[in-house]
């Protein structure tokens, strides 16, 4: 498993960052032995809100993290955070994973496996509580992270779609 950051300037005050979450090897067996290719997902974000997940694949580790980054940065989302922590409790699903992600109050740190927790510090969360039900494999539970950050709503977003006044909630 490699890990690798880099930084990379964008248009917003906030520079998008890479994170290599998990490089895959690959083997097929031919007549002179095994020939090996690889794949790699990545995440980036600004650590503001903004997130995307990337996969690609190779015959050799830079060039299938260059194809994962590239995808990465074509399917940037905008997720709703609250301060430090999400807005609200949530469940996102991928195949046979579950994730749930709770929101926590201030210096909680993000507790989360390394697979949920690249994507989650990369969209600029602080403070969460999250458990993975099923399927632990890692392109499952970085899927259903991005499902369960894309559900979120914050008070406003509600506001305007039920056209009602929401009461705030008193938070730590």
């Amino acid at each position: 498993m490699a890990e690798e950051s880099r930084i990379m300037v964008g248009q917003d005050s906030h520079p998008i960052e890479e994170n290599v979450i998990k490089v895959f090897r690959c083997a097929k067996v031919v007549k002179g032995g095994r020939r090996f290719s690889f794949s790699a997902m990545v995440a980036v974000g600004n650590r503001a809100g903004t997130v995307g997940i990337g996969y690609g694949k190779a015959k050799e580790v830079p060039m299938a993290v260059d194809k994962a980054i590239k995808d990465a940065k074509k399917s940037l989302k905008k997720v709703a955070i609250e301060g430090q922590t999400i807005p609200h409790q949530i469940i996102g699903k991928f195949g046979a994973t579950k994730i749930t992600m709770l929101p926590a109050s201030p210096g909680t740190g993000v507790i989360a496996g390394a697979s949920a927790r690249a994507v989650l510090e990369l969209a600029g969360v602080h403070d969460v509580l999250t458990k993975v039900y099923g399927s632990t494999s890692t392109k499952n539970v970085v899927k259903a992270t991005m499902d369960g950050l894309l559900k979120l709503r914050n008070a406003e977003t509600i506001e305007q779609l039920r056209g009602v006044a929401v009461q705030p909630v008193k938070r730590w």
